[in-house]
């Protein structure tokens, strides 16, 4: 019996120190902003030493929110668009300041500044000229809707059927004057497209999300497990309503692009903000853009090529560009750095709003860290010291203070998590409940329950799994009432979480 409390007081330690104060304090900052989900993962060099999620993907449904639940995601989507034409900068198929109307095969210039030519630097950093005219909602809605898109040209040509002259500036590309413009991105993806031969989804999917180990993509209609993408919700009064991708598990059907054209509309996959993707595939992302191009020992993009993606093009200087709110002060390829989120602390990323979710992917290289923060919505204002809003300064500020906690276990021993139990829900629970967790690499795994006493009453799972998100039902019908461990193991490491039978 000693040798059984033993054991059980030597899980019940590693559990304690294991644990950090962060999902604590995370909690905290779901319930204070009455988010209705959100999901967070903290990388620490080249290891994510954190990933959760909090609350409802889905309200009506009553479904948890994981750390492997995917969102749209909104601007981050910009730096994945941008990082897939810079791969092919990377294969030679075009230098930065060249012209675009000679790659599109038409004259693609700002008519107000007929001799200015519009460059891939341009449209990647906002300099363009380019703006979000009075008709580019109704471009957008048409090409989401018509078997046929229109192309364009007839957005952005003097005499196109969506042509509005506000869709160009009033000051000159060569003025170099930064205005964030969401439609640089659909004419970056027509790039994708003419320069790749393949469609900008499939080119994505193909040449980074799968290298990646990213079950992203800019096509709803192939995401692997539609059941796991999260409602996009605002407050109406007392209730939460659905503003996007409420899809209730039924996968959309593919639409019919047989008839597509490459490069003549890249808006209809949503490059600017469509693209669905995890708090977990942007780590693997942002692993990629720390570490200058290299993910698990493939370069996927040159060292060489990531570094200029990260060299700011325009830096406010006075009256040189429109900030943002103060967001946007030094502006790369499709990627900005920042000392304002996290004060005095340089950190490369972008942020991302719509339909009431909020998003922010950023990291430093300095000091080797990077966070990754998802919500769905909730109820939040301005930040009490930057442009962002209150609920993600104190996200990053939770996730940057437990990263620099002397007394955490994995900040000590850089203990990685990537093989972790990402939740149990619910708990407590009777008789069933559903265990998640997360395989950083494929593996041998066993899931385990162990009593009070440290004694095996169950293994649920012992089978090799693949790399990615993984949900077991446990059934504890045949146990008693009282506290449980289940354990996540592998040869070269565990994980646990105690779980509540109640009956």
């Amino acid at each position: 019996m000693i040798k059984k409390i033993l054991f059980a007081s030597v899980i019940f330690s590693i559990l304690v120190l294991g644990q950090s104060s962060l999902e604590t304090q995370l909690q905290s900052i779901k319930k204070k902003y009455n988010l209705v989900g959100m999901s967070v993962v903290v990388v620490n060099d080249t290891s994510i030493i954190f990933a959760e999620g909090f609350g409802k993907r889905d309200v009506a449904r009553d479904l948890p929110m994981e750390a492997g639940t995917q969102y749209r995601i909104a601007s981050i989507s910009k730096m994945i668009s941008a990082t897939a034409l810079m791969k092919l900068y990377d294969e030679g198929k075009f230098q930065l300041d060249d012209d675009i109307s000679d790659y599109l095969g038409y004259s693609f210039r700002n008519p107000k500044y007929p001799n200015q030519k519009i460059t891939f630097r341009r449209l990647m950093s906002h300099t363009s000229s380019i703006r979000d005219g009075a008709k580019y909602s109704t471009f957008l809605s048409a090409g989401y809707s018509q078997s046929n898109p229109p192309s364009i040209r007839e957005l952005f040509l003097p005499g196109g059927s969506y042509y509005n002259a506000d869709i160009w500036s009033s000051k000159s590309p060569d003025s170099h004057y930064f205005q964030y413009a969401n439609a640089n991105f659909g004419v970056v993806a027509s790039l994708v497209e003419i320069l790749s031969g393949k469609r900008f989804d499939q080119y994505c999917r193909e040449e980074l999300f799968q290298p990646l180990g990213m079950k992203s993509d800019f096509n709803v209609a192939q995401l692997e497990d539609i059941d796991n993408l999260a409602a996009l919700y605002r407050k109406n009064g007392i209730n939460w309503v659905s503003q996007a991708d409420e899809y209730k598990g039924v996968k959309p059907a593919e639409r019919d692009l047989s008839d597509y054209t490459l490069g003549d509309n890249g808006f209809i996959f949503g490059p600017q903000g469509g693209l669905r993707a995890s708090a977990l595939d942007l780590a693997n992302f942002l692993v990629l853009h720390k570490n200058n191009g290299q993910f698990r020992g493939q370069q996927i993009l040159s060292d060489s090529t990531m570094q200029r993606m990260h060299e700011t093009v325009w830096q406010k200087n006075g009256d040189n560009g429109n900030n943002y709110y103060g967001i946007f002060n030094a502006y790369a390829l499709g990627n900005s750095t920042t000392e304002n989120l996290l004060e005095g602390i340089p950190m490369i990323g972008h942020p991302g709003e719509a339909y009431g979710l909020i998003s922010d992917l950023y990291y430093s290289k300095d000091e080797g860290f990077g966070i990754v923060f998802l919500t769905n919505g909730g109820e939040w204002g301005n930040g009490a010291y930057s442009g962002w809003y209150n609920v993600e300064e104190e996200v990053y500020n939770a996730c940057y203070h437990d990263l620099t906690n002397p007394t955490n276990i994995y900040q000590n021993e850089k203990q990685p998590v990537e093989f972790k139990i990402t939740k149990i829900y619910p708990n407590p629970f009777n008789p069933d409940t559903v265990i998640s967790f997360y395989i950083h690499t494929p593996s041998k795994v066993r899931l385990e329950i162990y009593n009070l006493e440290g004694k095996l009453v169950k293994t649920i799972k012992n089978n090799y799994s693949e790399t990615g998100y993984h949900s077991v039902k446990f059934d504890a019908a045949g146990l008693a009432s009282g506290i449980y461990f289940c354990h996540l193991v592998t040869k070269d490491f565990v994980d646990s979480k105690r779980i509540v039978l109640l009956k």
